[in-house]
């Protein structure tokens, strides 16, 4: 996929006065939800499951990432090995070597993403099969300090690329997921994200360069962004799920990362796959099943979870070295209803 056009520096020019906007996303139960009231309208509440005559996900005519997709973590803070780990085995999962994958019980991360692999470009080409861990780059010294706007996160994107040591490789596959650690406060994180994902302006980082931000919200609101490991005070009578990996922060990351992968991956320009009319606010295709993680899903109930026998913990998908993640669903444009692996009909 060619990265920088003529017509996209066009939009880049209408943008540059405004920060990024797609996918204000919060995996949480709307309070017009669990409150008893009923939701209205695309914008109330994005969960249809099996009601696709309300849905109406267009394709916009842009790319979707049909070519081998590269992730680059920027790890932004200080981040411990064993947080780094559990998110670098997320990412093996996604597409593992045929050998590995037969060895990964059902239902495994890779099926998860075979579900993201059925939006299409215009050539009829699908989202990429390949995707892989790529380079990767640290700071843990916070160097553009522990508050951050959102157009501060092109910046660490920009930092990262153009390192006088060994930068990050600039390429057409290649996506660059910032992560930021609980002591970094984003602007709107908590309050209104999770996490987002946008490209970057050539004015700013030189490239066209399809990029996500999540933050690990374990010290300011795991009630908002982990759930369902965290529970918000408004839902009365649940109790949160134990989190596969022993941690409600990166196990609550996990679910924020595939969710934007699978948007990045099928409207990286703002101008593929969405529903509605501004593509700087667009509804996609993980904002149609939020909250949605098994069969049932919708308002305050994830749908059917499946539980470690040992643990406790809940998940949905396995994974590389026997990992276990629990990951929300995506718009399934076959099916006209959210699925994923562990769906009861399948």
């Amino acid at each position: 996929m060619q990265m920088r056009h003529l017509g996209l520096l066009l939009l880049v020019a209408a943008l540059l006065a405004a920060p990024p906007a797609v996918s204000a996303w919060r995996p949480w139960p709307p309070r017009n939800e669990t409150g008893g009231g009923a939701a209205s309208g695309l914008g109330a509440s994005k969960k249809f499951e099996g009601s696709s005559e309300f849905v109406k996900l267009q394709y916009h005519m842009g790319p979707v990432l049909a070519t081998a997709i590269t992730v680059h973590p920027i790890w932004y803070g200080p981040w411990p090995v064993e947080q780094k780990r559990t998110i670098r085995a997320f990412l093996r999962s996604l597409a593992p070597p045929p050998e590995e994958e037969a060895r990964i019980p059902r239902p495994s991360v890779a099926a998860w993403w075979r579900t993201v692999r059925l939006y299409t470009d215009q050539t009829d080409a699908n989202v990429s099969a390949a995707v892989s861990l790529g380079a990767e780059k640290s700071d843990a010294r916070m160097s553009r300090g522990a508050r951050l706007s959102r157009m501060d996160i092109q910046a660490v994107v920009r930092d990262a690329v153009g390192a006088r040591t060994r930068p990050l490789p600039v390429d057409s596959g290649g996506v660059y997921l910032v992560l930021t650690s609980p002591e970094v406060v984003v602007e709107d994180f908590c309050g209104q994200v999770c996490g987002f994902h946008y490209f970057t302006f050539p004015s700013v980082v030189g490239y066209t360069l399809p990029y996500a931000w999540v933050g690990n919200s374990a010290r300011r609101c795991p009630e908002v962004c982990a759930y369902p490991f965290a529970i918000p005070a408004y839902v009365h009578g649940r109790r949160p799920e134990s989190p596969p990996n022993a941690d409600v922060g990166v196990d609550g990351m996990v679910s924020v990362i595939a969710h934007e992968l699978a948007e990045l991956a099928s409207n990286p320009l703002a101008n593929a796959w969405y529903a509605g009319t501004d593509p700087s606010f667009p509804t996609e295709i993980a904002d149609l099943c939020e909250g949605i993680y098994g069969t049932g899903g919708g308002g305050a109930y994830t749908g059917q979870l499946l539980t470690d026998a040992r643990s406790g913990a809940a998940y949905n998908v396995n994974g590389a070295g026997g990992r276990r993640f629990l990951v929300q669903w995506v718009w399934n444009p076959v099916l006209s209803y959210c699925s994923g692996p562990n769906a009861l009909d399948q």
